[in-house]
Order: C-alpha cells, then structure tokens, then sequence
C-alpha cells in the first residue's frame, strides 16, 4: 500500500482515527509519518486530532499560567492528557479546571456532565414532579380561601395518582 501523501513510498504507519462516527484511516510512509508527527508517540497528542489543532495549546497556556500541575489524587498532569485525550480521575477535573472549560466546550455542549436517565425513571420523576407541584398549590388555595380552585387542584391529584 502507497502513502497517501507523498504516493511514492510503501505505507508502514497506519493510523484509524473516529472522529463524529466517522472512521478515517491514514496510512503513510516513515517520512510523511514524522512530518505529520503520526510515528511519535509522544509528539502525538489526541486531543489536538480530536478537537482540531490548538485544543490542547489551550490546556498548556493554561498550566504554564498556573505552573506545572498534577492531580493530588492520581498524579495525571496536563501533558497526560494531551497524550490520552482522557483525565485520570474525578479530582482531575478540579484539578485542571482552568484550562479544560474551553476544551470541554468544544468537545461537548456544556462544561457539566448531566448524564442520562432511563425512559421509565423520567416517568416517575416527572409524576413525582407534578404531584408535588399540585399539592404546593393545592395547600396555597387552601390558605387563600379559594375552594373552587382547591377542588379542581384536589381532583387532579386524584386522576394523577391513579395514573401513577
């Protein structure tokens, strides 16, 4: 198999990368493989491959600001992750804060992981949710005097509950 960039020489690093559910394969000769820093494994870095280039700039501007750190937990530091693309532990994220804000955003929609709940416990929670709601405003009416509201309130609770 040729290099795909100089089209010449025999392909002998082969490179899968999958960015957006997307697979591209990258195969080059020795030389093209060094220009584009695909064969050193520590020039290599997979956060600029997966953020585009500058990403992982970002975090060393941000380290070199605050000074060489590393997570008092595991001991992962800046160019760890510029390596793996992946933080060591929960603490990393206190840790490195600083410059992982501008690099989570371009990675995901929002800096805070909200994480997925299953089909059947939103259910429940969105019941639970308007129960207490109605029960809120079924106790307001009642201090406000306002019976006919009360009542409607009251039955609502009942047709919720027997949903539930």
């Amino acid at each position: 198999m040729l290099c795909q960039f100089c089209k010449v020489k025999e392909a002998t690093v082969h490179v899968t990368e999958i960015a957006d559910n997307k697979v591209k394969k990258v195969d080059a000769c020795a030389a093209c493989a060094k220009e584009k820093n695909y064969n050193d494994p520590t020039a290599f870095a997979l956060a600029d491959h997966l953020l585009g280039l500058g990403a992982s700039q970002k975090m060393e501007e941000a380290s070199e600001a605050v000074g060489a750190v590393s997570c008092d937990q595991c001991g992962y530091t800046q160019a760890d992750f510029k390596k793996s693309g992946r933080l060591g532990c929960a603490r990393c994220y206190e840790v490195f804060s600083e410059g992982l804000d501008s690099v989570l955003k371009t990675m995901h929609k929002d800096v805070r992981h909200r994480g997925k709940v299953p089909a059947a416990l939103q259910r429940v929670l969105k019941s639970s949710q308007l129960l207490n709601r109605l029960t809120k405003e079924l106790q307001d009416a009642i201090q406000r005097e306002d019976f006919e509201t009360a009542a409607r309130l009251r039955d609502e609770i009942k047709a919720a509950k027997a949903v539930a």
